[in-house]
């Protein structure tokens, strides 16, 4: 949703143009993977895109699913870990989704053998298709780091990126709790990636120091485990599944996350961040707050159409 979202308010500003929309989508043998409900834990499983197409009707948006129906002048996407053959003969806009998850030994294969699949590697690899006119980029901080990892300087432009460049505005909500720890949990089981939760909850305590402590479960995490798992080892804390995650780490003290894009709301609004990531490494990268991405954005888009 974080993509669909982001796309949609770039559109509203390509009013001119005609728009259709589909969630992400692959060929090949991902795409048989897709279609037979092996890769629900991705976003494109059924689940997740069928939430993208509910929210894209509910706008009177017109769909394409796949991007087939028509010869299009430009496709802008939120990520290229992969990239359909037929988007490949396109004019692409790449759009930083958000936050991008560390270097490990499978990105060096991605990035150093054509044969190795980038999406193995997750987001970080994301910009290493070369397979677009623009990169739409979160921050001077960001811009350093695609090029450190390989992308063309020439194609980047700090544009921030819509959902993140104005969080002050979640400041105002109506929220019921203030001053608390907060906790984003991760999807890494749902997605195969070992984590001890029963640990981390304990450690999640200590750090709260007896103070309230909420958690927001992830939006692809299993949900029932999850609560259970909180009441055993931390019954006194608040458990939701729903609401809006900004609102909620704009009214905490603390935000306790992983390598999650919300983090990007806790530096910019400066509260106390505990991540994966050194405190200045983090506010190097938060995405600009100019509240202006999706007009920026649209911006590239018409100068990457005009030629």
């Amino acid at each position: 949703m974080n993509q669909t979202t982001q796309m949609h308010q770039i559109a509203e500003l390509l009013g001119d143009y005609d728009q259709y929309f589909s969630p992400f989508f692959s060929d090949g043998l991902l795409g048989r993977a897709a279609d037979m409900g092996l890769l629900e834990f991705t976003i494109m499983g059924s689940k997740r895109s069928g939430r993208s197409i509910d929210y894209l009707r509910s706008h009177h948006l017109k769909l394409d699913i796949g991007g087939v129906a028509h010869a299009y002048d430009l496709v802008v996407t939120c990520t290229d870990l992969i990239v359909p053959k037929h988007i490949r003969q396109k004019r692409v806009v790449l759009v930083q989704e958000g936050m991008t998850e560390p270097e490990t030994t499978l990105f060096h294969l991605a990035r150093n053998f054509n044969w190795v699949p980038r999406w193995i590697a997750g987001t970080s690899t994301t910009g290493l298709s070369d397979a677009y006119e623009k990169f739409c980029v979160a921050s001077e901080g960001y811009r350093e780091l695609f090029i450190q990892k390989g992308v063309n300087p020439d194609k980047i432009e700090v544009t921030s990126i819509p959902n993140f460049d104005n969080c002050r505005k979640y400041l105002q909500n109506d929220f019921p709790h203030r001053d608390y720890v907060l906790v984003c949990t991760s999807d890494n089981r749902e997605t195969f990636i070992y984590e001890n939760r029963s640990k981390n909850i304990r450690k999640y305590l200590e750090m709260a120091e007896g103070g309230q402590l909420i958690f927001k479960l992830h939006p692809n995490e299993n949900v029932e485990r999850a609560t259970r798992e909180i009441e055993l080892h931390a019954p006194e804390s608040l458990v939701f599944s729903e609401g809006r995650t900004e609102e909620m780490i704009a009214n905490s003290r603390m935000l306790i996350a992983q390598f999650s894009s919300t983090i990007f709301v806790g530096s910019a609004l400066n509260k106390i961040v505990h991540c994966g990531l050194e405190p200045e490494v983090l506010k190097a990268l938060t995405p600009l707050q100019n509240n202006a991405a999706p007009q920026k954005i649209a911006d590239v888009c018409r100068q990457v159409i005009d030629g």
